[in-house]
């Protein structure tokens, strides 16, 4: 047994509580190294004698990636507090493991054990369940639609007249996605995440002047109050987006420091270097990347923190805001997160926190700090598979459910899947102009387990390389759009919301990477139901045999609505074709 690939954090990572009596416990050995995984459990006062008492629980595996094996459990402690261990078991041995290592045998002294000492209510993850039915749509603002021209910046040119530059505006504004809120309701469109809308002098508004005003070329805070209640009115959330790591170079404090210097009362406000403060050639100040023009907040200063706190609250308070997206959000100390969510978590506990972190973000997923974070892992490896076809499948399977364990079932739930922002190429351009990678991609997108967003006009096939090429205009002429793909993708929503299993309800398993050298697929499941989702990456037909242990009463495939005969499970595979199977035990 390969005992140094054997694998387990007891700090709420690997053994975390589902809910307010249920722990799930993750163990991860070498791949194929061990056969059976037993877990060991008991109270920890819990002795006849000298002896402590424990109970047998048989683990089981939820996925392999190239290395590792996953095995996991569930139990439900009766006082809320546990001592566990592992028996693992392979043809040559069996071994105990525990929090000081490995023995032959389960030792007595219950010190050798890991320790969940209580399972407290407020150590326990919890995020809004709304999140959990949403199918998020990104607007950009400045290039969605230009509903009122009176408002349009004094170098406005014509509604897609010429490509999107850094420096260029159309006029779009916050009337424009009210006069086409009928269109995402239509579509099935459930939250609307808008980049920044706030007082800034570029196109992206990522440079904040002021955060307690609305752009004016986007509208007033009335015009905001009306956009949101048509929303509600549709069952639409609404979330907006905050840079909170730097400002804008006009945010008044950091003109009063250019303009003072040693002088200026806002001298704690940044991380200034040395004086006199300059911008050119180089910033003598932190900096977002090297940007002069975004200077870094000092946000552990008590009056950059009061201030930043109270836009928090604010907006939350003032406009009934559904959530907050954080914009470089793993840059900002840990503390100001830690009392951004009891302050606006205090004004509304739904309200959803997620945060900009393109990396590994557990340190900010324990319930202290954010309810999720965008999912640019899935983002990563759906490109890597469907549109540069660097890997393959099998290598798809495993890369993802590595994905899967980078975080406890709670997270993954509500966790921000997207394929496209503002931040990367148009998906369709990833995906070589081909549209039937683009439908497999969407159809991945919204089967999969956490929250699926959409970034304007993806769905009718807009293209454009990296920023600024990604930041078109939407096309609003029908003769203009892929209406064939938007009602491709109006389908794929409407079977999420038409099937539980389709939006994180039952258990979530990948397929075995061996299934094919072409394909690859998921099951989503509960006691009745199984719904399989199959994915023929090549440009050739394939079969594929699915592996179930009674035969099932019906047979659905569901984006054609038609009855599939069960031949031994054998199903065949068009190329590049995706299918939803759904199947009643």
């Amino acid at each position: 047994m390969i005992r140094e690939a054997v694998q387990h954090r007891a700090n709420r990572i690997d053994a975390y509580a589902i809910n307010s009596k249920e722990l799930q416990i993750l163990l991860k050995t070498k791949k194929n190294d061990v056969e059976k995984v037993e877990l060991l459990i008991g109270d920890p006062y819990d002795w006849k004698g000298s002896r402590w008492n424990f109970t047998t629980v048989s683990m089981t595996i939820s996925g392999r990636d190239e290395l590792f094996d996953y095995w996991i459990a569930n139990v439900t402690p009766e006082l809320r507090r546990l001592r566990y261990g592992f028996n693992l078991f392979n043809k040559k041995e069996s071994v105990f493991y525990g929090e000081k290592g490995f023995r032959n045998d389960p030792p007595e002294d219950i010190g050798d054990y890991f320790c969940f000492p209580y399972l407290n209510k407020a150590d326990i993850f919890t995020a809004p369940e709304w999140v959990k039915n949403t199918v998020w749509y990104q607007i950009f603002p400045e290039r969605f639609a230009n509903g009122d021209p009176s408002l349009n910046p004094e170098s406005t040119v014509p509604w897609g007249s010429e490509e999107p530059k850094v420096n260029n505006f159309f006029g779009g504004d916050l009337q424009g996605v009210i006069d086409h809120l009928d269109y995402l309701e239509d579509l099935g469109i459930s939250g609307i995440y808008f980049t920044p809308i706030f007082k800034a002098t570029s196109n992206h508004k990522y440079d904040t002047i002021d955060y307690f005003e609305i752009d004016e070329h986007f509208g007033d805070k009335e015009l905001l109050k009306k956009l949101i209640a048509e929303c509600k009115n549709r069952g639409i959330r609404v979330m907006l987006d905050a840079v909170f790591n730097h400002g804008g170079f006009y945010f008044p404090p950091f003109q009063d420091v250019l303009k003072r210097g040693k002088g200026s009362k806002y001298n704690e406000w940044f991380h200034l270097w040395e004086y006199p403060v300059e911008t050119r050639p180089k910033p003598n100040y932190d900096t977002f990347g090297f940007e002069y023009k975004m200077p870094k907040f000092n946000t552990e200063n008590p009056e950059v923190k009061n201030y930043l706190l109270e836009v928090g609250r604010y907006w939350a308070r003032e406009f009934d805001i559904d959530a907050w997206r954080l914009d470089v959000a793993n840059e900002v100390d840990q503390s100001f997160w830690r009392e951004f969510r009891k302050e606006v978590k205090a004004i509304n506990p739904d309200l959803y926190i997620l945060g900009e972190i393109w990396h590994d973000a557990i340190p900010w997923l324990k319930g202290d700090q954010f309810d999720a974070v965008m999912n640019y892992p899935f983002t990563n490896n759906v490109l890597l598979l469907f549109a540069k076809k660097e890997i393959t499948p099998k290598q798809f399977v495993e890369n993802m459910t590595k994905v899967q364990h980078m975080y406890p079932k709670n997270i993954n739930l509500v966790t921000f899947n997207l394929v496209g922002s503002h931040d990367t190429p148009r998906i369709l351009t990833e995906c070589g102009n081909d549209k039937q990678s683009l439908k497999q991609v969407f159809t991945l997108l919204l089967t999969y387990y956490g929250t699926p967003s959409i970034y304007y006009g993806d769905e009718i096939g807009l293209t454009g390389e990296q920023d600024p090429g990604c930041r078109k205009c939407m096309e609003w002429e029908e003769h203009n759009q892929d209406t064939d793909l938007r009602d491709f993708v109006k389908t794929l929503i409407s079977l999420r919301k038409k099937e539980p299993l389709l939006a994180n309800e039952g258990s979530f398993i990948f397929l075995s990477p061996e299934l094919s050298d072409k394909s690859f697929g998921y099951v989503h499941s509960n006691d009745t139901e199984s719904i399989i989702v199959l994915f023929n990456t090549s440009d050739k037909k394939d079969k594929v045999k699915l592996l179930f242990d009674s035969t099932p009463s019906s047979v659905d495939d569901l984006l054609t609505d038609q009855k599939i005969k069960w031949k031994n499970g054998k199903i065949t595979l068009e190329p590049h074709e995706a299918k939803l199977i759904k199947l009643t035990h």
